[in-house]
């Protein structure tokens, strides 16, 4: 027993990080509880161990007497004095009183008493060590599954990725090595519990302050960041001092910061955007690479309007809105995008006056004329070059098409 438990309290000692004082008081305490029963109600009862040796005592102070009439509180003064030559009668003196079976005892009892104060201690030291780290990135392995959390191994302790910290589009495998962000280190009835984040805006935001100096020495400043993750984030940033490029500095010599960040995400989209404190302004950066045609604002109610053509209305809302969507986020205001009208009112102005020219100069109908225009076929000059076939090809049968430019090469006779 003296052996095993020498060398359980240097295993975790060095394993665990748990002082053997601390086990040996845990493995006393449950060694004077248990041992009670075996020795009796003796009087200031306590058990000692060797932390050197693993030597367990069990130790009691009696009174010398001349006649024993309690033994649990008293020994008498022969047995006395071959223990200490100088025992008076009256005197109370420290007594081993260690049962014979003590050794099966103390062998059951010490090893629960251990593994109990040593997941007490782990709690504890969880809670010590992490309780000022909310915030900050850590690196760990993926241990298991309970559920949908992922447990993850950050080597002394565990901790717990919840399935609404994960990133959907991410697949975890037990043994994988990854990094999180520590969202907050929580007190539960079951002990300390770090909660890890993946999917977090901030985890974006401390891999920025890693990669990127001026971030880190608050040259260049964070604005803002809107993530939907595993597909797209957008972050604002800023520099106060002139000569700093802060989507220059973001982004790297050949893309290489941004690329590292990008790599961590698993080839989630980031788009660095330059921040300016003028909505509209800033409202045009973040939009890229849409052309914008309008802006309006409506301060009072915090709604950007915007218009764009039409060929670049899916570009500025982005695929499922995300665009949009995480603009409006980076923003804190509502934003409308809308297609530009004006542009296809004067194209269709423009068709239906080449369709009235045809109309005066051939005498056919104005719906005819709109399918010539839109043909290609939009002048007299045009027209009287084109074959039947041609035409056909803009929805006129073949014997009309004949009929009409039959009259179209008259009327350019007459001119």
């Amino acid at each position: 027993m003296n052996s095993d438990l020498v060398s359980a309290l240097d295993y975790f000692e060095r394993e665990k990080g748990i002082k053997r004082e601390i086990l040996i008081e845990a493995v006393s305490n449950a060694l004077l509880s248990s041992s009670k029963k075996a020795i009796g109600p003796a009087n200031d009862l306590r058990i000692e161990i060797n932390s050197k040796t693993g030597e367990i005592k069990a130790m009691a102070k009696l009174r010398v007497v001349d006649w024993v009439r309690n033994e649990f509180d008293e020994i008498a003064l022969p047995k006395a004095q071959k223990l200490k030559a100088d025992a008076v009668l009256g005197e109370l003196m420290d007594v081993e009183v260690t049962p014979k079976n003590f050794g099966r005892i103390a062998a059951q009892t010490a090893k629960q008493a251990m593994m109990q104060r040593i997941r007490q201690a782990e709690k504890e030291m969880v809670y010590d060590e992490y309780k000022d780290r909310a915030g900050e990135i850590v690196n760990g392995t993926v241990r298991r599954f309970e559920r949908s959390d992922v447990i993850v191994d950050l080597g002394k302790f565990e901790a717990i990725m919840p399935s609404r910290e994960r990133v959907q589009t991410e697949d975890y495998n037990v043994g994988d090595r990854l990094r999180a962000y520590v969202v907050a280190v929580e007190n539960t009835p079951r002990g300390p519990e770090i909660i890890l984040s993946r999917s977090h805006p901030n985890f974006v935001r401390r891999l920025f302050e890693v990669e990127v100096s001026e971030i880190a020495d608050r040259t260049v400043e964070i604005k803002g960041i809107a993530r939907e993750a595993g597909y797209r984030t957008k972050i604002a940033v800023h520099s106060a001092d002139e000569k700093v490029d802060p989507v220059g500095a973001c982004v790297g010599m050949r893309g290489s910061r941004v690329k590292n960040i990008v790599r961590e995400l698993n080839n989630e989209k980031v788009d660095i955007i330059r921040w300016s404190a003028d909505p509209k302004e800033f409202v045009l950066e973040a939009l890229k690479p849409a052309k914008i045609k309008s802006v309006s604002l409506d301060p009072d109610k915090k709604v950007v309007n915007i218009r764009v053509d039409e060929d670049q209305l899916s570009l500025a809302i982005g695929k499922r809105g995300q665009n949009a969507r995480l603009t409006s986020r980076l923003l804190g205001w509502d934003i409308n995008i809308e297609k530009d009208e004006s542009a296809s009112e004067k194209f269709e102005q423009r068709v239906g006056q080449a369709a009235k020219a045809i109309v005066e100069a051939i005498g056919i109908d104005t719906e005819t004329a709109v399918k010539l225009v839109r043909g290609g076929m939009g002048t007299l000059d045009v027209l009287v070059t084109a074959e039947p076939q041609d035409l056909a090809d803009a929805g006129i049968d073949l014997e009309k098409a004949e009929q009409i430019l039959e009259a179209a090469r008259k009327k350019q006779a007459q001119n």
